[in-house]
């Protein structure tokens, strides 16, 4: 938590120095991202779920373990893999906030999970994302936390 509160405030005073074109474009390029995340993962392509967090990855969801990329790959390949199970992710952006080469997106994720046997069970999980564009041009998400309501 600490760590994130001096990212943040950070971002806040590097405020002054993101241009509106650029910031826009990015926040774009961010939203794109996120959307085709969602549809990799509703259409359980194990090979693209990963794309979207940077190699330095560390996550926080709260009552779980902290996990780094490798941890987080493994879980959703893993979930994704389970014939037992459909998962569906509905994505709700609140907000895109771009300094630099640094963004934070908050957002909710509703998960819908379904098994064999026709039970349901719906999640809806606040959370904030923290993209850092990466040397290859690209945005993903190297920070984020998250909770179920």
């Amino acid at each position: 938590m600490r760590r994130l509160a001096h990212l943040l405030i950070a971002i806040a005073f590097l405020a002054g120095a993101a241009l509106p074109a650029r910031a826009a474009d990015a926040a774009a390029e961010i939203r794109g991202a996120l959307e085709q995340w969602t549809d990799d993962f509703n259409a359980r392509r194990t090979d693209k779920v990963c794309g979207l967090f940077a190699p330095d990855l560390r996550a926080d969801y709260r009552g779980q373990p902290e996990r780094d990329y490798d941890g987080i790959c493994d879980l959703l390949k893993r979930s994704l893999s389970d014939a037992a199970k459909s998962f569906s992710y509905a994505l709700d952006i609140k907000e895109i906030l771009v300094f630099g080469d640094v963004a934070v997106v908050r957002l909710v994720w509703t998960l819908t999970v379904k098994g064999k046997d026709g039970r349901e069970v719906t999640s809806v999980e606040p959370g904030m994302d923290i993209f850092q564009k990466q040397a290859d041009g690209t945005w993903r998400i190297a920070r984020y936390m998250a909770y179920e309501r």
